[in-house]
């Protein structure tokens, strides 16, 4: 199957809300928060799952808090993220619920994106939520942050979240319907395109700045590309459009203007590809004949196929998986660290809780597995 590039076809989505769709003179701006969530709605029920990056916490906080500079130092911006949050999730549980739908609260840090088993932890609570049908409602955790270790803007955060979880489709809902040869606000002759299937450096050039008119926010078209590039490289499409309409994501699959920029591979063959070449492994796992033929055949590993650990690693690290006779058979990302793992080593999964009074699975899942290229068949 090619690469998801349409709203229709995806079956995971993210979408990246920022300030100026939410936050109005008066607070969050109830009447659009209403038409997304009959979009969002809408989605679900052709058995879609959805995810929503939001900006606004530090919007609607310093209005709370009555700081009216336009500049405001990081000690106040994390004050304005405090009295916000609460507001901002208020507003999305009382957009979501005539549908019967319940939002969950979810931040994050730059480390839990980055750091393996931040990471792992984070994609759990994510993957959770999803199939018990609820929408994460993502934000920055702006509150502790500081400046050397954010995001610095919601559309990276969200390209992150849409790697993360593996989604078919990022939405960056903008201030103008896609992407253009050059800034349409300056330029009335600049051309709107519908899609991009590379990010080239001439692409790149064509961004223009942050919208500034609009007061609120960070980010701007060249945030936009950047996080498309991230999405592109996990195997996510990217869709622009202006998210001012009203239901916006049925406006795209009307036909509305918006620009599509392409996937370079697929979210599957991306994370294969980053647990297979991008990570130095911190142990070994050494495996009977019969877990390495499971293994070959794309099954997950078991404690009990496994005879002996080397190294020392933790939760989340990349571990090389071996065969008797020392052949690699795969790399993969360890659900146990190693006393644990070394502990569990020929148990059957039914006794892994007794052993050590938890249990995560298999000790390397088959979506963590990526098959060694030199691996004997």
């Amino acid at each position: 199957m090619g690469a998801v590039t349409g709203l229709a076809e995806a079956k995971r989505i993210v979408v990246k809300v920022g300030s100026a769709l939410l936050v109005g003179a008066d607070g969050a701006n109830a009447h659009w928060l209403a038409a997304f969530a009959a979009d969002v709605a809408r989605l679900r029920a052709r058995g879609q799952q959805v995810l929503v990056v939001s900006s606004g916490a530090v919007a609607l906080g310093r209005r709370r808090l009555k700081l009216t500079r336009r500049a405001l130092t990081l000690p106040e911006k994390q004050a304005a993220a405090a009295a916000g949050q609460s507001g901002l999730m208020r507003a999305w549980e009382e957009a979501l619920e005539p549908y019967g739908i319940s939002a969950a609260q979810v931040l994050l840090t730059r480390d839990d994106t980055e750091v393996r088993r931040r990471w792992l932890n984070a994609r759990a609570t994510v993957e959770t939520l999803l199939g018990l049908g609820v929408v994460p409602v993502v934000n920055e955790n702006d509150t502790v942050v500081t400046e050397e270790i954010r995001y610095g803007d919601n559309d990276r955060l969200a390209a992150r979240v849409a790697q993360m979880i593996g989604a078919d489709l990022l939405v960056l809902l903008s201030d103008v319907d896609g992407l253009y040869t050059a800034d349409p606000r300056n330029d009335p002759s600049a051309e709107h395109l519908p899609r991009v299937t590379r990010l080239t450096r001439q692409i790149e050039a064509m961004a223009g700045g942050a919208n500034a008119s609009a007061g609120v926010g960070t980010g701007g078209m060249t945030t936009k590309l950047a996080a498309a590039r991230i999405a592109s490289a996990a195997g996510c499409a990217t869709v622009i459009t202006l998210g001012s309409r009203p239901s916006p994501l049925q406006a795209v699959e009307d036909g509305e203007r918006a620009t599509v920029i392409e996937p370079s591979t697929t979210p599957a063959a991306a994370y294969k590809a980053w647990i297979a070449g991008s990570l130095a492994p911190a142990g070994a796992l050494v495996v009977d004949d019969g877990a390495a033929e499971a293994v070959r055949r794309g099954k997950s590993l078991l404690a009990a196929g496994v005879r002996r650990t080397e190294g020392r690693f933790d939760k989340g690290d990349a571990v090389v998986i071996r065969d008797e006779a020392g052949h690699e058979i795969a790399r993969g990302l360890v659900r146990y660290e190693a006393d644990d793992a070394e502990k569990i080593c020929g148990l059957k999964s039914e006794a892994i809780e007794a052993a050590l009074g938890y249990t995560s699975g298999p000790l390397v899942h088959a979506d963590d597995l990526a098959l060694g290229a030199h691996a004997p068949a």
